[in-house]
């Protein structure tokens, strides 16, 4: 009788799940387009990249384009692997409750998935794949007594921890943490600390060099422009405008000998153009962005690191107020929140066979997400805090499957300190990551609520100290 109680409860909450993914297909297909998609669509269908954007995306929208013309099998792809993620964590534990279903429902609730599954970003492919990549090595950890299994799932674990590094600049933080997570979970599974941190850095290794091979041999049909070099140059000088304008007395004297028109337009259009809401306002003014296109970047670099040493403070305000923005978005109307339709380069739009779209499921999937605005579903510190709990919670009762979910959040809380150092944009998507990573960790630890207190002490060897875990298999 328990057995068919616990079946049924588990297939109500995959039915939830389930039923949350058919919806988001059928509400967002073929898929949201906003001006980067619609670009990244062109340059994938013409096999010519620029470099400015991920070349993964475009690469990937090239091939599912060629399959069926436009981006639909892309957001089956992106939705699937968050939504199989969710699914598979009901399979981590004997145990369903009818909390779990609830918890289920919450999830696929949120506009995270219901709206946000359906846009074409490299944001949302990134947390997607990363997700996903830890949610394996969690249930690689549950079935480490079966090797082929374990192995297979580990493998597809730092698989999709690699495209999630290739998304995403900063996404190697997800990567990395999936090698800590593999360490941990072997160690407790019986391997030797140091055959426990071999199987980490080891995995990493090899998932470094599939990245690397992977951005060289998709940098063929790129540009020839080096999107992260020049990115770091326009952050360099929105940093250098921001702290001309926290420090009005702030002298560039490196830069102003390499251009000093451009150390003049600092000063004086650069500092009424600022804001640490974004840096699209410096594009209003052509003499500046001029100036900047014709200044070496090792000159702008330069004085950034002068600056940097010698008025630090200056930095430092200047890095909070735009991290503050990005973290707690204060003014969702400008930190775009949320999007829907169809929209981009005209150009493009008809070279695609596209136009501008705004269909009545894209108006109530907006007025939808709108209902939300001012709560702490669309609050980044309120996941921050849930997450800090949750870790809490993780590290505290430490089963095989905690370690993955802990660096699940570990890596999304330090994927969002990154921001600190390279935000230039306020935009909400940025940390969409921390979202869904928290509701992931909220669904999981509501699943395994019931085995609080069940953990046996593991053996502790005489030359380590004590770190209780659960076994589940030897080596």
């Amino acid at each position: 009788m328990r057995r068919r109680s616990a079946g049924a409860r588990r297939t109500a909450a995959a039915a939830v799940l389930v039923s949350g993914w058919i919806a988001t297909l059928a509400l967002n297909w073929p898929g949201q387009l906003s001006y980067d998609s619609v670009a990244q669509l062109h340059d994938g269908r013409t096999g010519h990249y620029n470099a400015w954007h991920p070349l993964v995306m475009a690469w990937m929208l090239g091939i599912v384009d060629s399959l069926v013309p436009g981006t639909g099998l892309f957001v089956l792809f992106d939705a699937s692997l968050l939504f199989g993620a969710l699914l598979s964590l009901l399979w981590l534990t004997p145990r369903v409750s009818w909390a779990a279903v609830a918890g289920a429902a919450m999830c696929v609730a949120l506009p995270q998935l219901v709206l946000y599954q359906g846009i074409v970003w490299k944001d949302v492919l990134f947390a997607d794949a990363s997700i996903a990549g830890f949610v394996a090595l969690a249930q690689a950890g549950v079935h480490w007594r079966r090797k082929g299994l374990r192995w297979s799932l580990v493998f597809a674990a730092f698989l999709l921890l690699v495209l999630a590094t290739l998304a995403r600049q900063n996404g190697a933080i997800a990567l990395a943490f999936g090698a800590v997570a593999l360490a941990f979970v072997a160690r407790n599974e019986g391997f030797r600390w140091r055959s426990a941190f071999c199987c980490g850095i080891g995995a990493a290794a090899a998932a470094a060099c599939v990245v690397l091979g992977a951005n060289l041999a998709l940098a063929e049909r790129s540009n020839g422009v080096s999107g992260p070099q020049a990115q770091i140059k326009l952050l360099q000088l929105y940093d250098l405008i921001g702290e001309a304008k926290t420090d009005p007395g702030l002298r560039l004297d490196g830069l102003k000998r390499a251009n000093a028109d451009l150390d003049l337009l600092i000063h004086t259009d650069g500092v009424r153009l600022y804001t640490p809401v974004r840096n699209d306002t410096l594009v209003s003014s052509s003499d500046l962005q001029d100036e900047f296109a014709d200044t070496d970047a090792a000159a702008i670099a330069s004085q950034w690191r002068d600056a940097l040493v010698h008025h630090p403070w200056d930095y430092l305000s200047v890095r909070a107020r735009v991290f503050a923005w990005v973290f707690f978005t204060p003014d969702l109307a400008q930190c775009d929140a949320y999007y829907t339709g169809v929209d981009g380069p005209p150009q493009y739009l008809r070279d695609l066979g596209l136009r501008r779209n705004f269909r009545p499921q894209d108006r109530a999937l907006g007025s939808y997400a709108a209902l939300f605005i001012g709560t702490p579903v669309f609050s980044h510190a309120a996941y921050a805090l849930i997450a800090l709990v949750l870790l809490a919670f993780l590290l505290r009762r430490r089963h095989v499957a905690d370690f993955a979910i802990a660096c699940l959040l570990g890596s999304a809380l330090a994927f969002t300190i990154s921001f600190f150092l390279i935000s230039i944009a306020c935009d909400y998507r940025y940390l969409l990551f921390l979202d869904l990573a928290v509701s992931t960790a909220f669904l999981y630890c509501v699943l395994t609520w019931h085995r609080v207190g069940s953990v046996p002490s593991a053996l502790r060897p005489p030359d380590l100290p004590s770190f209780p875990l659960e076994r589940s298999g030897g080596k």
